[in-house]
């Protein structure tokens, strides 16, 4: 069976996993948000682990009351492929038949790229911020790009952010995205950021203005999650 852990995050950085998978679903309450983790964690824990499966499964629950962020390692696209034959029906299934009416959003492959520390320690992360970023036409070379002048800017800010404790930078395998799992101390560490007139969470250096006036970003966006619900392999 499975390991379930609550309030619980992913270990981001293990060696093992080759893909992530990033979608969203709207449940539209509250209510709905709590009911549908509570499926999903039914609907995985009652069931063996499926071999080949995912190497971790988590969902996050958005702040705007109504969205889920799920979040979850692979070792390759084979992997997702078979269990997407063999296991996933019957989970969606299941849970479907609990919450009637989930909008699936949108699901997206990374790779994680890069990631740091920002506070040089392993603080516990009250909030979850997930930075979605696109590109006009898939370019691998400018995702990459694009992160490393991100982990620039963040080395030479004078007054960074109090409150961030890592980055998390997955660059998509269709080459026209990249996503930054954040981790905050607390949401309202993150809205402070955002409100101290640097456009952004840094200070207007030259080195974040280049990042925020990169040629190629056409859209994006960001949200507040917690993570709700952590499944992994119990063997």
């Amino acid at each position: 069976m499975p390991a379930v852990q609550f309030n619980s995050r992913p270990e981001l950085t293990r060696s093992d996993v080759g893909i992530v998978k990033v979608s969203t679903w709207d449940v539209g309450t509250p209510e709905r948000q709590r009911r549908t983790v509570e499926a999903v964690r039914a609907a995985w824990a009652t069931r063996e682990w499926p071999h080949p499966g995912p190497l971790s499964y988590t969902v996050h629950v958005g702040e705007d009351g109504k969205t889920l962020l799920h979040y979850s390692q692979w070792a390759d696209e084979s992997v997702y492929r078979e269990f997407v034959r063999t296991g996933r029906g019957e989970r969606v299934t299941e849970v479907d038949a609990a919450v009637p009416g989930i909008e699936r959003l949108g699901l997206h492959t990374f790779e994680l790229y890069r990631s740091g520390l920002l506070g040089g320690d392993a603080r516990e992360p009250g909030c979850v911020v997930i930075v979605d970023v696109e590109f006009a036409g898939p370019d691998p070379a400018r995702q990459r790009d694009w992160v490393d002048g991100v982990f620039e800017a963040l080395q030479t800010d004078p007054e960074p952010a109090p409150g961030g404790i890592s980055a998390h930078f997955h660059v998509g395998t269709a080459g026209d995205r990249v996503l930054n799992y954040a981790e905050w101390e607390t949401a309202q560490a993150h809205i402070d950021a955002l409100a101290s007139g640097g456009k952004g969470v840094g200070t207007l250096t030259p080195q974040w203005k280049r990042v925020q006036n990169y040629p190629g970003v056409t859209g994006g966006g960001v949200h507040r999650y917690t993570p709700a619900l952590s499944l992994a392999s119990g063997l």
